[in-house]
């Protein structure tokens, strides 16, 4: 058995690399991209350690729904309604709201009564539940629906930017999207336009660049709004770590920088973000892991992902999730519905419909 499977590994390798020559060459006709360097993606022969650790609950599994902890509180649904909970599992702020996101910048957009507001971290409202719609502070300013239309408020509830939108985002580096007639674009947190409102989609500006798309392709603006990679790409990600993940006229995905120029060739079937010098990519329908070089550290193996973080990556194998660490080892044995990635210390998971925490190996 040992030789047939390092036979087929070999074999693997063989196809994968005349594969990656060919797709070098289609790749570099369609792209339009500089290629910079197209280094050897040989897989890993990794196996899953088993020596997995028991799972430790902060909060049991009564929970109707869950965000991720935020500022050392997480907005839960208990019975109905919604409260908040601290990394022991123990409730800070009852449950009460009909709805509830987490805290940003110290505050938290709550719903009661079909209005709403937010609160600090010990409950008491700040700003009065008087709005349709509330969305999380960013750089002093969150969104707010007034009627139809959003608008910007602060931090003393104060409207900073009339409700003249029909959907806005929170603020990023300086700006925020907003949209109107189907149409997006950006403003500055004095209401100013960068650009008109003429793209299909935006996402957040990261690392100075925002990704748009015009035209049904995805390009990079900066913040003057002029075009820094042109719209080219089938689909397109925010930039992370200096690269971001880029989809070709073939439906292959690799990585470029900010430039525009191709630094891990396309080649796979989906390329996600990096996160500490690690990305989730795909093949053939299995999921492995790059560095930001381009090597594949982790063979295309798993089901699905989610991101990597506080060194551990949430993993799908079969129809259950577990977690590895960045050396592939199997650290929380796959026994979830749905897992999501850790933040302060715990994570969010579910079996059947219920949520729970749970603890971070490293601090049992």
């Amino acid at each position: 058995m040992f030789l047939l499977n390092n036979f087929r590994l070999i074999k693997h390798q063989v196809f994968f690399n005349i594969t990656h020559l060919l797709l070098g060459v289609l790749v570099t006709q369609l792209s339009g991209c500089q290629i910079l360097s197209t280094v050897n993606r040989g897989f890993h022969n990794s196996r899953l350690s088993e020596h997995t650790v028991p799972v430790q609950l902060v909060f049991p599994f009564e929970l109707e729904s869950a965000n991720n902890f935020s500022q050392g509180l997480a907005a839960v649904k208990f019975d109905g309604v919604w409260g908040y909970i601290n990394q022991t599992g123990n409730w800070v702020i009852q449950p009460q709201f009909e709805l509830a996101d987490s805290f940003t910048e110290g505050l938290a957009p709550v719903k009661l009564e079909g209005k709403w507001g937010y609160i600090d971290k010990t409950g008491n409202w700040v700003i009065p539940a008087k709005f349709d719609g509330a969305k999380s502070f960013s750089e002093g300013l969150a969104p707010v629906k007034q009627g139809d239309d959003w608008g910007y408020i602060d931090k003393t509830g104060k409207v900073v930017i009339q409700a003249q939108f029909y959907d806005a985002d929170s603020f990023s580096e300086g700006l925020a999207i907003v949209e109107n007639d189907n149409l997006y674009s950006y403003i500055d947190n004095t209401g100013n336009w960068i650009a008109s409102p003429q793209f299909q989609e935006a996402k957040p500006f990261s690392e100075g660049l925002a990704t748009v798309k015009l035209n049904n392709q995805y390009g990079y603006i900066d913040k003057t709004g002029n075009w820094v990679i042109p719209p080219r790409f089938k689909d397109a990600s925010s930039f992370s770590e200096g690269l971001a993940s880029v989809t070709n006229q073939v439906m292959k995905s690799g990585y470029i920088n900010h430039q525009g120029e191709l630094v891990i060739m396309p080649y796979f079937d989906w390329a996600g973000d990096f996160v500490q010098g690690v990305a989730g990519i795909s093949i053939d329908d299995k999921v492995g892991y790059i560095d930001k070089q381009g090597n594949t550290i982790i063979a295309p193996q798993f089901d699905n992902t989610y991101n990597f973080s506080e060194e551990l990556i949430a993993i799908k194998i079969g129809e259950k999730w577990g977690y590895i660490n960045k050396m592939g080892n199997l650290v929380i044995k796959p026994q979830f519905d749905s897992v999501w990635s850790f933040h302060q210390g715990v994570a969010r998971v579910r079996i059947d419909n219920r949520y729970a925490f749970i603890s971070h190996p490293l601090n049992q």
